[in-house]
């Protein structure tokens, strides 16, 4: 992959960014970038959602013939496809499954900026409705000229408002901050 070090430089940054670019590199010239995007997924699901799976991969005193015997019949009871099997092996004989979080957030973030995407993380206080999603996404788009998706977290610490990460661009249109800088003014 070309590599102008723009967003791409900083995707790569890093063992995470590294192993992703490399497993990106193989998915493109098999074409598979949508199978290994569709196993990764799952991978992430599956990690949410079993402790012991978590446990696997962050436990430093499974021996690695163990972690690759695992992490294989992990992938065959997840049903994903061959390259990201062997990814997952190659992980397990270097000793790399701790970072896989990392990796599969890495390998998302290629895959969206080879395909011209971005992807914006919108905190809200309250679940956004899918009419709320729509509108803000045309939104960015015309905003960054690009295809955006959103990302989208609850966190009702912010009271209301919305939070908006945007590569490296933030806007915090959260009440918590402008009740914080209406205070920080009352004060001075």
């Amino acid at each position: 992959m070309e590599n102008s070090g723009g967003i791409q430089g900083n995707i790569t940054a890093g063992l995470a960014g590294r192993y992703a670019s490399a497993l990106f590199d193989l998915a493109r010239e098999s074409n598979a970038i949508d199978s290994v995007k569709k196993s990764l997924a799952d991978l992430k699901a599956g990690l949410a959602e079993s402790a012991d799976l978590s446990a696997l991969i962050a436990s430093p005193v499974v021996a690695r013939a163990d972690a690759a015997k695992a992490i294989e019949a992990v992938a065959r009871a997840m049903k994903l496809d061959s390259l990201t099997a062997k990814f997952l092996g190659v992980l397990a004989e270097n000793r790399r499954l701790a970072d896989l979080p990392a990796m599969i957030a890495a390998y998302d973030a290629i895959v969206a900026d080879y395909r011209g995407q971005v992807t914006a993380k919108v905190t809200s206080a309250h679940p956004l409705t899918a009419e709320q999603l729509e509108t803000l996404t045309a939104n960015l788009k015309s905003r960054v000229g690009r295809d955006v998706t959103v990302a989208a977290t609850v966190d009702p610490a912010i009271l209301g408002g919305l939070v908006v990460q945007l590569g490296s661009q933030l806007i915090d249109g959260s009440i918590r901050t402008r009740l914080n800088s209406f205070a920080t003014a009352m004060k001075g």
